[in-house]
């Protein structure tokens, strides 16, 4: 696939490099001359200029191209590369620097066919981290919706339920099941949950916590030795 990048800085060279990886062909734009250089010792095609001009992106390649991420910092940048991007019918990404800005994109702009924040995205890595190996941040759907994955516990109480018994709160959805050592599914109401079966749940923020409760259950506080 012919993928084009706008911007050759910490977000756009990291995205280019597993494109690469994957095997696409990849034409980077940078206005940057250091960072243009920088990009082409790493052996990336660079073209020089502004890439919210559309003789920058004809340059490119744009015309031709399957997708462009537009991946600088610029925010005007890289809404007008987009804009000029959706005339050539070309699929359009578009970094944004805060997380209010992306729902508004998602929402008016037709020339944006998908919205990404990146330090949302590595906050999300960091919270699976954090929380350990029972629970599983996937995305962000919107400002106040996240898809998480949980793993029942042994102090879970829903450990022995069906799926049809298990009452989550109103404002989260079940969306797939998995039995341990399993891959997910569509959850049956006959599904029976013990210890080590995953959970996809959609959930606002404001239940993701009750939901925790439900399905991996109460935080143990750690144990002290006596001195």
């Amino acid at each position: 696939m012919e993928i084009v990048i706008l911007g050759t800085g910490r977000v756009g060279l990291r995205t280019a490099r597993v494109l690469r990886e994957e095997g696409h062909e990849l034409t980077l734009i940078e206005s940057d001359l250091a960072e243009a250089d920088h990009a082409r010792d790493r052996g990336f095609e660079v073209i020089e200029g502004n890439g919210g001009r559309e003789e920058t992106l004809q340059s490119a390649g744009i015309k031709d191209a399957a997708a462009i991420g537009a991946l600088t910092p610029d925010l005007n940048m890289n809404f007008a590369a987009c804009s000029i991007a959706k005339h050539h019918r070309t699929w359009t990404v578009m970094r944004v620097d805060r997380d209010y800005r992306e729902e508004v994109y998602q929402n008016y702009a037709d020339e944006v066919d998908e919205v990404v924040y990146p330090e949302r995205l590595g906050a999300i890595a960091a919270k699976n981290a954090l929380l350990g190996g029972s629970i599983q941040a996937i995305a962000d759907v919107a400002s106040n919706l996240q898809v998480v994955v949980m793993r029942v516990t042994e102090d879970s109480p829903i450990r022995k339920y069906t799926i049809e018994e298990v009452a989550l709160p109103a404002q989260a959805r079940l969306l797939a099941f998995g039995k341990a050592g399993e891959s997910m599914g569509i959850p049956l109401a006959d599904d029976s949950v013990a210890v080590g079966d995953r959970l996809a749940v959609l959930a606002d923020f404001g239940v993701l916590e009750e939901v925790r409760q439900l399905i991996v259950g109460e935080r143990r506080a750690p144990s002290r030795s006596s001195a």
